[in-house]
């Protein structure tokens, strides 16, 4: 880690913005965290929820929000095999900075004909 221009931000490189959308950037993780503020969802829900996405992107997707700390994966032993996805802690902070960006999407979107 190291100190960057920005006071009191470390990080590993680049701005702190630059580090956020490292994390929560991309066509797909901003979506899966939006939807998961409502609560856990298990795979087949988040599949429904996004049928344009692939199932490998979505279990792709899922699994680095799972390694940056965001997203909780819970794994039940039953049959069929059945998997849950939660926001953590971390997660849940980004509620304000994710409604927000709603919010601005919502006032900005041009629906075309």
């Amino acid at each position: 880690m190291r100190k960057n221009r920005y006071k009191n931000y470390y990080y590993h490189d680049g701005c702190p913005i630059e580090f956020a959308l490292e994390k929560v950037g991309g066509k797909w993780k901003g979506v899966l965290i939006f939807q998961l503020l409502e609560g856990k969802k298990r795979f087949s829900e988040l599949k429904k929820m996004n049928a344009q996405i692939s199932q490998k992107i979505l279990t792709k997707q899922l699994r680095e929000l799972e390694a940056d700390g965001l997203v909780h994966r819970e794994v039940f032993p039953v049959v069929p095999p059945k998997t849950e996805y939660s926001l953590t802690e971390s997660g849940l902070q980004l509620r304000p900075v994710i409604q927000n960006l709603a919010k601005w999407g919502q006032d900005h979107l041009k629906i075309k004909d």
